[in-house]
């Protein structure tokens, strides 16, 4: 996969398309992390096979001893009944060796299978969180779901139900086919040439539905996604009346994934009455070239009963084959959907070399000399290639310095943190902080290095510990110590659970104060050099605010802090103010010096303060 902006799903059909047999293979180290099993479970296909083929060739031979026709050389010079119960004794045993394996032999392979769809998804899973954020500006969220959950779910059924069964069904059409043959070639070869076709249509009908499956679960994806959005959109659907609107439109999208899925369903109907069609024509066949060889002593009677039932057994696998195929086809076409997924790159790594400690203490014995020195050296970036939104953009800002940033909409304010957080990677330059390259730490190090309070904070559902914590391991006395300082305290304690109170999935049993208050917690925990706020303030109520800015205030202490506002007013007392224009620093001062250069500063400080007379 290449770098490129496109989506995963922006062309209908991936070109080239990898054949079955690479996209088998990607499941292959899966397989191995669960090797005895696996193994086992392929040991068993053997037995299977030999059990399920010698059941016919008894009942050929009853045939046979009831006829007086020549037998085996165990039922020479028996008489009728103890021949027939010696029979009966010998399928009894194939039946129950076979059942007892097969039973075995299921529940093995549906244990790797789970196993593998578990490994997957984890990996998957993984993987998502490790793209970075330029991935999920193009990618919807509803098709990155349709991908973790059930395309992981076919793969699975892929393995477990699909794979083995095919090998075990292959397996078992060679010790039939060696079998035949031993009994007699003419009929054998007869059956065998038969196949060629069957196998034909088979892989034709194999092609057209992956392609028709292919499509069909981009419309699900499609499905998904819209429905994603309008769940998490549904105040504004409400709100603005477009209730109608949307339903149209998902009802146009289903409509197109109705007709994909009955293209598959053709396709899948269309290999089993093939199949159906051929196994009765076979079955004709040896009854008129075996009934010419019995006339003629070639054959005895029942070795052509054995072998019609050879007939009806050859073809099963196929059958079974039939049954699956939908799965089967849709399993092969989540391998290559989650393929395509798993191949997208990794644009944003840790580096390689020293090792985390290594690191720490290099970057402890710098902060100790710059602690929280900031330096944007001729960056450029841009969310698509050659569009820049910053333009060698340069300023260093000094240890402990509270500078803000500020200028009109679309200026790269929130570009140039999403940059220092290393969201994003710089299209050229460097950034440093500390006086390392930002690329040269841990992203977890960097992160936890920089604390950063948006406008608006996500929530996760949990008791408010957890979203405090966010998984770190933290005590609760520090949980309370940063509740304090930041004096979220007494909101927390107030709710029904204090610090146990479970909130729903987004916090939406919290007020957008309360949770923007739990965000100033969250980072006062982790106690970071260098402190970030973007409109961190700008949802609160007047009373919130003030219990916030005195919070704010002890935060900042010998902190860097950069801080993004429109209200002018409140970055009055700032150290600096860039000022930042279509991505470049246009003005650089304090608030009197830069109303004194009476420039675009002064002027977005004149309208604001108009608009508040």
């Amino acid at each position: 996969m290449t770098t490129s902006s496109t989506s995963l799903e922006d062309s209908p059909l991936p070109t080239p398309r990898p054949n079955d047999w690479r996209l088998f293979l990607r499941l292959v180290p899966y397989a191995r992390r669960n090797g005895k099993l696996f193994l086992i479970s392929l040991l068993l296909l053997l037995p299977v096979s030999i059990a399920g083929v010698i059941q016919p060739l008894i009942i050929g031979q009853a045939i046979s001893l009831l006829r007086g026709e020549p037998t085996w050389a165990i039922l020479t010079g028996v008489s009728l009944s103890t021949g027939i119960g010696t029979l009966i004794k010998i399928l009894l045993v194939s039946i129950a060796i076979r059942l007892a394996f097969v039973s075995l032999q299921g529940y093995l392979v549906q244990r790797v299978g789970q196993e593998i769809t578990a490994g997957v998804r984890e990996d998957l899973f993984n993987h998502v969180l490790s793209l970075a954020s330029s991935f999920f500006d193009r990618t919807p969220v509803g098709r990155l779901v349709t991908r973790i959950t059930s395309d992981v779910e076919a793969l699975g059924d892929v393995f477990a139900t699909g794979a083995i069964g095919i090998l075990s069904d292959i397996i078992y059409i060679i010790v039939i086919v060696f079998t035949i043959f031993a009994l007699e070639w003419k009929l054998a070869l007869m059956l065998v040439l038969m196949l060629i076709p069957v196998s034909a249509l088979i892989i034709f009908f194999q092609q057209q539905y992956r392609k028709a499956n292919y499509r069909a679960r981009e419309e699900l994806s499609k499905l998904n996604s819209m429905l994603a959005e309008n769940i998490s959109g549904i105040n504004i659907v409400q709100l603005f009346r477009r209730e109608q609107f949307n339903s149209e439109m998902f009802r146009s999208i289903n409509q197109k994934y109705r007709e994909e899925i009955d293209k598959t369903i053709f396709h899948d109907s269309a290999v089993s009455a093939t199949l159906e069609w051929v196994a009765l024509v076979a079955i004709a066949g040896v009854l008129w070239l075996g009934g010419v060889l019995v006339l003629q002593d070639n054959l005895t009677f029942g070795a052509l009963s054995a072998f019609i039932l050879y007939a009806q057994r050859l073809f099963d696998p196929l059958r079974r084959f039939a049954e699956k195929f939908t799965m089967i086809q849709s399993g092969f076409t989540a391998i290559e959907r989650i393929g395509e997924l798993m191949d997208e790159p990794i644009e944003i790594r840790d580096p390689s070399g020293n090792t985390e400690s290594e690191f720490l203490e290099g970057l402890e014995w710098r902060s100790q000399n710059k602690p929280g020195e900031i330096r944007f050296e001729n960056v450029c970036f841009g969310y698509k290639p050659d569009e820049y939104i910053l333009q060698d953009l340069n300023f260093t800002i000094r240890p402990g310095e509270k500078v803000a940033l500020v200028g009109p909409t679309g200026a790269g304010k929130s570009s140039i943190i999403r940059l220092l957080c290393r969201l994003y990677e710089p299209s050229k330059g460097r950034i440093i902080v500390d006086g390392i390259d930002i690329r040269d730490f841990r992203q977890a190090q960097l992160r936890r290095y920089i604390g950063v309070i948006l406008q608006e904070s996500f929530l996760f559902a949990g008791d408010v510990k957890r979203n405090i914590t966010l998984g770190e391991s933290y005590s609760f006395e520090e949980i309370q110590k940063a509740s304090q300082v930041t004096n979220v305290s007494d909101f927390i304690e107030q709710l029904p659970q204090s610090y146990n109170t479970q909130l729903r999935e987004r916090g939406t049993n919290l007020s957008g104060g309360q949770k923007q208050l739990l965000a100033f917690a969250r980072v006062a925990i982790r106690d970071p050099r260098i402190l970030v706020l973007d409109e961190a303030t700008a949802s609160l109520d007047v009373a919130t605010e003030r219990l916030v800015q005195e919070a704010l205030d002890r935060l900042l202490e010998e902190r860097t802090a950069i801080i993004i506002a429109h209200r002018l007013s409140t970055i009055r007392n700032v150290d600096r103010i860039l000022v930042l224009k279509r991505g470049q620093l246009v003005e650089s001062g304090n608030h009197d010096e830069l109303l004194a250069q009476d420039g675009l500063y002064a002027s977005l400080y004149q309208l604001q303060m108009l608009g508040t007379e």
